[in-house]
């Protein structure tokens, strides 16, 4: 009960410490990468966090590529 009320707390402390993210492609991206790890191992949690590393990415290399044609 102490651990887990200790690890509650460092948990809070640390999430409002960090600074906003931008979000963009990583639901998308998580949710796509989440459904494909549940059904290739049960590996969803892995898979979401894979799919809003590389959506986030791809929606990055997608607002540059406008930025550059504007």
């Amino acid at each position: 009960m102490r651990v887990s009320s200790i690890l509650i707390a460092a948990l809070v402390a640390l999430t409002s410490l960090s600074a906003p993210a931008s979000a963009k492609g990583c639901i998308k991206g998580a949710i796509v990468g989440g459904a494909a790890g549940h059904y290739a191992g049960h590996h969803g949690a892995l898979g979401a966090a894979a799919g809003c590393i590389v959506g986030h990415h791809y929606a990055k290399k997608h607002a540059r590529a406008n930025q550059n044609q504007q």
